[in-house]
């Protein structure tokens, strides 16, 4: 027998939600899964890295799926915004409607598989933490591939911190990033550290996907259990790395050095696909000695609840705490 098929055998069976979670986070979990079980999301399969026809069409999907949900929080965003270019960055400004802390920064990194999530979803998404923090919020608008591949997205995502380290001391500002957009967050402070640059205050990551080799024992355990993402995005982490090596530190940040690092929050669910990520750069930063705290939720899948559920409403004053421990407004 290999090494590769050695293992758990595990008897064919339906897993069912549990009674330990919100009635409202067990009826999220419920809209994601088909009659026979399967997660609706598992019935898409991505288009291979050369298949540029194919990304351009999920991209456009994803875009229309977005906007949809960017509609339905019309009239419940506060904060005004604009949009501002830092050489090939596009970002979002953010400025609160009452704005209770004018020197700090918060700036943002959407998710979407290092491929979708741009645009007005990235928008909002800027609107939100600025509201929620009281905080001017720089949202990253990053190119991506296949249009640009690496290291394009990093090269935006370190021009947006210049732009925000000119503007706000490194004490005053927090950095954070969901998914894909926990990837970049990483990996730009790794690079900043490496080009001399101060770091911030304090790093968010929800659920980062700090590992596009996909080798933590979730991406196993977790798949078509996490009914939102069931499955691996091997296939977009090689058409975003364009042939560089998944392996690297600033395309795998938990691979890296990550001495030096500022304090860090850390979001999972026992449901999430890249639970593994999170566990293993919790482990990684407490090794390299930084205070390092992790909140893992019970069946939560990637992303989330994906609503005002009491277990999503606690991460975000779980976050909300955090922000304000580091920007010293306990």
């Amino acid at each position: 027998m290999s090494d590769q098929e050695q293992g758990v055998a595990v008897q064919a069976r339906r897993i069912p939600f549990p009674s330990s979670i919100s009635p409202e986070a067990r009826a999220s979990l419920e809209r994601l899964v088909g009659e026979d079980g399967v997660p609706l999301n598992a019935l898409y399969t991505m288009p291979l890295p050369d298949d540029h026809a194919g990304w351009m069409a999920v991209k456009a999907a994803a875009d229309g799926h977005y906007a949809a949900a960017v509609e339905r929080l019309a009239g419940t965003l506060r904060s005004s915004v604009e949009t501002i270019h830092a050489g090939d960055a596009t970002i979002h400004v953010a400025t609160p409607e009452a704005i209770s802390k004018p020197d700090c920064a918060y700036l943002d990194f959407h998710g979407g598989a290092l491929v979708v999530g741009g645009g007005a979803a990235c928008r909002a998404q800027a609107r939100m933490q600025a509201d929620q923090h009281g905080a001017r919020c720089y949202g990253v608008d990053y190119r991506m591939p296949p249009e640009h591949p690496y290291p394009a997205a990093l090269d935006d995502a370190m021009a947006a911190y210049r732009h925000v380290l000119e503007r706000h001391a490194p004490s005053r500002i927090l950095v954070g990033g969901r998914s894909a957009g926990g990837n970049l967050a990483v990996a730009m402070l790794l690079r900043a550290k490496d080009e001399g640059l101060p770091l911030p205050a304090g790093l968010i990551l929800l659920s980062p996907e700090v590992d596009l080799t996909e080798s933590g024992d979730s991406f196993q355990v977790n798949q078509m259990v996490d009914v939102v993402l069931p499955g691996s995005l091997m296939r977009n982490n090689q058409l975003y790395a364009g042939g560089a090596d998944l392996s690297h530190p600033y395309l795998s940040p938990l691979f890296g050095d990550l001495t030096g690092f500022p304090p860090t929050f850390l979001q999972s669910g026992t449901r999430d696909l890249f639970l593994s990520n999170a566990v293993r750069m919790h482990r990684a930063l407490r090794q390299a000695r930084v205070d390092a705290e992790l909140h893992v939720f019970e069946a939560m899948p990637h992303g989330g609840f994906m609503g005002n559920t009491p277990e999503d409403l606690d991460l975000a004053q779980e976050v909300s705490r955090f922000a304000r421990t580091q920007w010293g407004d306990v």
